[in-house]
Order: structure tokens, then C-alpha cells, then sequence
């Protein structure tokens, strides 16, 4: 009987043991994170887990403001549909757009053209180079500089981002006869130009490039 109640309590205590391990162990697994996707571990096959990274926040609010409210709105909603979306390099883009959208236009490049315009805007420029090489012209400018580049309109057209900017320019213009007698203009005195172009993205393509989809002149 004696033996028996030995034996008892040495299985019960050996369970006991045994209970405790696979517990303990448990308890250190539930204070691991909770795996939200799979890397491969160095050195090995076996997938470890490491956390999701956060979506990256809205641009800082205070690049957006001072602006008209219309404008400033528009931006916002740009800024909400393409969290990539940062006001200041879009005007540097938009700048840097202008020169070589005029520079390719002057000297009749409809590649270049194609690239950073859209099909009507484009078809306009291709149609006025065929005009000036029919007439035997050629142009002999030279952008002096932007004195200043301001956003004039911005929003959202469906999944489509558009913003408007005032170009304020100095440009030499010249045009030459297929003799290359200079015919009008002069580069010893540049003429100031102000033209608002729109600038339109889908928001939804993974491609970052805005093009020029509509010229005005102010």
C-alpha cells in the first residue's frame, strides 16, 4: 500500500514537472510579437517574423499653407490620395519642366516633347515645329531666367492630380529665315513671359512623372 501511494506521488509529481515545462514554455511564445509578415532568417530556410513598416505620414502641413483656400484644399486632397506627393520638389519638377519643355519645343525635339506632355498638348507643339520648318524658320531663343513660378489652382480631377503654375519668365526670342537673317526679335533684349501651365499625375501609377496637359497664357 505504502509503495503504491510512493508510486502515486512520484507520477504526480513527475506530471506536475512535465505540466509546468510545456506551460512555461507557452508563456514565453505569448510574449512574442505577433508575426504581420515573413522574412528569411540568415543562414537558414526558417521564415522569421518581423513587423509590418507604418505608412509614411502626410507632409508636414506647413508646406501647404499661406496659399489661397482653394489651393490650399486642392493640395490637400492631392496629399491625401498620393502619400508621396511633396509640395516643394513638385515646384522645382515644375520649373526644371518649363526650360525643357520650351528648350525642346525651340529647337523642334518632338521626342523630348512627347515625353513630358500629353497627346493634345503635344499635337500642338508638333504642329506649330511643322509650321515653322514648312516656312523654312528657325528659332534662336534662350530663357534668361524664371523670376518666379506660383501654384495658381490644385485638386483633384477622379484619380487624376492637377496643379496649375504661373510661370513669370524672361525669354530672348529671335526667328530666322532659312537664310538665317534674323527676322524678329533680338537676344540683346529678353521680353518677359507669363504663362500658367497644368500639370496633371494619376495617382493611382506607380510612375512618379507629372506631365504638362494644358498651357495658358496670364
Amino acid at each position: 500500500m505504502i509503495i503504491e501511494i510512493v508510486i502515486l506521488a512520484m507520477i504526480a509529481a513527475f506530471l506536475g514537472l512535465r505540466l509546468y515545462s510545456v506551460l512555461g514554455r507557452r508563456a514565453e511564445h505569448e510574449e512574442e510579437p505577433v508575426p504581420t509578415r515573413f522574412e528569411r532568417s540568415e543562414g537558414g530556410s526558417t521564415p522569421r517574423a518581423t513587423p509590418a513598416p507604418l505608412p509614411e505620414p502626410l507632409r508636414p502641413s506647413r508646406d501647404m499653407a499661406g496659399f489661397p483656400p482653394a489651393v490650399e484644399q486642392g493640395l490637400r486632397e492631392i496629399a491625401t490620395a498620393d502619400r508621396r506627393f511633396d509640395l516643394l520638389p513638385f515646384l522645382e519638377g515644375a520649373k526644371s519642366a518649363y526650360a525643357m519643355i520650351l528648350e525642346a519645343f525651340w529647337s523642334g525635339d518632338k521626342e523630348t516633347l512627347r515625353q513630358l506632355c500629353d497627346s493634345d498638348v503635344y499635337q500642338s507643339f508638333a504642329d506649330a515645329i511643322d509650321a515653322r520648318v514648312a516656312a523654312g524658320e528657325t528659332l534662336d531663343n534662350r530663357l534668361v531666367r524664371i523670376e518666379d513660378a506660383t501654384l495658381q489652382a490644385a485638386g483633384m480631377d477622379g484619380r487624376t492630380a492637377r496643379i496649375s503654375v504661373r510661370f513669370l519668365a524672361d525669354i530672348a526670342a529671335v526667328t530666322r529665315d532659312k537664310d538665317g537673317t534674323v527676322i524678329a526679335g533680338s537676344l540683346n533684349d529678353a521680353i518677359e513671359s507669363r504663362d500658367i501651365w497644368t500639370f496633371s499625375r494619376d495617382v493611382g501609377s506607380s510612375a512618379p512623372d507629372w506631365i504638362l496637359d494644358e498651357t495658358d497664357e496670364d
